[in-house]
């Protein structure tokens, strides 16, 4: 069978909406996943309780190897906002978000335009745009990808420089504020010097989040979660194709070491 250019485009674009459905539930529903973990700073409340974004937290409070704290209040994760309500949005503008980091790819935005606080940036950085489909639609292909596909690293890397530069908060995102959004987060901790350990734990504390709340899309559709596999691909993945993490972030991410130190100065107290 011939394709016309309509028919491909036609194809790409029902092959797409179903890679971002995958990204979306997390697989197939009825996936087994692993339970929460308790995350080391269990006294901070990470959640930012937002009505339409039940996945939003704050990605602080967390401690460094070495002793030192990450900042709260500095850099936000969530899932995608179309469903921010007027109080959502007003908790936001107190946060003093500035900048608003979109992973997602064209047609998540088209299904779900962000709904944005007052005074904020909006950028979009897709993560998995130039990715081939089929590795979009399996979830650990989409980590690997992560690491490989056409375009990732430069959408990673443009998250870093915003917080590195903003004089407010950041806040980052996808469509369920688990994968793509996860590993920014796991990224970004392990620069910072979280253990991974920790790590580990914040990109479980999805589980819970999702799973307790019943306005998530996610929840409803009985899938949403994330596991650790998934994760410990992507860390695999970036240590056999540059070596070493740090490789990858200064090799495959671009960053300088002034601008590892501008992030540590700016979010490490």
């Amino acid at each position: 069978m011939v394709h016309t250019p309509t028919r491909v485009r036609v194809i790409r674009a029902a092959a797409a909406l179903t890679a971002g459905a995958a990204l979306f539930v997390g697989g197939p529903v009825g996936a087994a996943l692993a339970a929460p973990t308790t995350v080391a700073a269990a006294d901070i409340d990470h959640s930012l309780h937002l009505e339409g974004a039940p996945n939003a937290r704050d990605v602080g409070g967390y401690t460094t190897v070495d002793g030192r704290t990450v900042r709260t209040g500095m850099v936000f994760r969530t899932d995608a906002l179309d469903k921010l309500t007027p109080a959502d949005l007003a908790a936001l503008e107190g946060l003093d978000v500035k900048v608003v980091d979109d992973l997602r790819t064209v047609y998540e935005r088209i299904l779900q335009p962000d709904r944005l606080p007052a005074g904020a940036t909006a950028n979009w950085y897709d993560v998995l745009g130039q990715a081939p489909i089929e590795t979009m639609v399996d979830l650990g292909s989409a980590y690997v990808a992560f690491i490989d596909a056409p375009g990732a690293d430069e959408a990673f890397a443009a998250v870093l420089r915003d917080i590195r530069d903003t004089d407010g908060a950041v806040l980052y995102h996808c469509s369920a504020g688990k994968d793509r959004t996860g590993w920014t987060t796991a990224v970004l901790l392990t620069i910072l010097g979280v253990d991974r350990e920790t790590v580990n734990a914040d990109y479980m504390l999805t589980n819970q989040y999702v799973d307790d709340s019943g306005s998530s899309i996610t929840a409803s559709l009985g899938g949403g979660g994330v596991k650790q596999e998934w994760l410990d691909t992507a860390f695999a993945t970036a240590g056999q194709r540059y070596g070493s993490f740090d490789n990858y972030v200064r090799q495959g991410l671009g960053l300088t070491d002034n601008d590892i130190a501008a992030l540590k100065a700016k979010l490490l107290a």
